[in-house]
């Protein structure tokens, strides 16, 4: 048999493989001390992580037959160009990171309005935006659509923040 037409091997496959399916029973065993017994719809909270589990299982035995049988096919290449993947935007990342570790920060104190306006302007800066002013007051903007829409109609609570006061004396809350 020549070199090339041997099964290729790869550790890393099976690696993954085994951890798949040691997911699947780990998360099978995790779902038998749930409780079965459903309640109105007779569905227990056990039921979608079975089918998590069973699916999980199913796909870590049918990647260790692919490893098994000469590797995974139809891998994609191993060079980013190649598979059509663009070029990874540090500032881009960076940017949309900050938004969402300052949304995180200031949903409790700062509000939801705020929070939502931050996250807009830093996403919207890290898609390429040179206008962070304009971009907070659109974000703003919508976060308080949202909120309004949520508090209002909705009749759901969501943290005011720092613009309680303002939402009181409108009526708001």
């Amino acid at each position: 048999m020549s070199e090339s037409a041997a099964p290729r091997r790869s550790i890393a496959e099976a690696v993954l493989s085994v951890g798949v399916l040691l997911l699947g029973i780990a998360t099978a065993v995790g779902t038998s001390m749930l409780p079965s017994e459903g309640g109105y719809a007779r569905i227990g909270p056990n039921v979608m992580p079975g089918v998590a589990a069973t699916g999980l299982i199913l796909l870590g035995i049918w990647l260790l037959y692919e490893v098994a049988s000469g590797g995974w096919r139809t891998m994609p290449p191993q060079d980013a160009e190649a598979r059509g993947e663009h070029v990874f935007h540090r500032a881009a990342f960076v940017w949309v990171s900050i938004g969402l570790f300052a949304h995180m920060a200031l949903i409790d104190t700062g509000g939801f309005v705020l929070a939502g306006a931050t996250l807009f302007a830093c996403v919207a800066r890290g898609f390429g935006s040179p206008r962070f002013a304009r971009d907070l007051a659109i974000g703003f903007i919508m976060a308080l659509a949202v909120f309004m829409f949520f508090v209002l109609l909705l009749t759901v609570s969501l943290p005011a923040g720092w613009l309680a006061p303002l939402f009181r004396l409108a009526g708001i809350e």
